[in-house]
């Protein structure tokens, strides 16, 4: 089922010059073979790359946010002592008050 014209062409073309043909695609499957190759080590260097300054990146926002949840904590706990400071002065004036009403009232 080949085509005639085909088959005539290959029939007439020499056997070193077929040879020369086969062997000129091989050589340049094999460059291209060998690009891609490069072009696929590049491609990884570059992926490796932008990983690592991702990483870096992402260690230091952690970094910072690590940073400022310990710094609110430590307003958290000021703040706590703050109002347990305010409660007993507040407990301490109220008690003050109805102790002396107590006692003004029993004279």
């Amino acid at each position: 089922m080949v085509d005639e014209k085909e088959t005539r062409k290959i029939m007439t073309k020499p056997l070193p010059q077929i040879l020369d043909e086969i062997e000129d695609s091989i050589r340049l499957a094999d460059e291209a073979a060998k690009n891609a190759r490069e072009a696929a080590e590049a491609a990884q260097r570059a992926g490796e790359k932008a990983a690592n300054e991702a990483a870096r990146v992402a260690a230091e926002k952690i970094a910072k946010v690590e940073q400022k949840a310990d710094e609110a904590m430590r307003l958290a706990e000021l703040l706590k002592m703050a109002i347990m400071e305010a409660i007993v002065a507040l407990e301490t004036r109220i008690s003050g008050k109805s102790s002396k009403k107590t006692s003004n009232n029993q004279s």
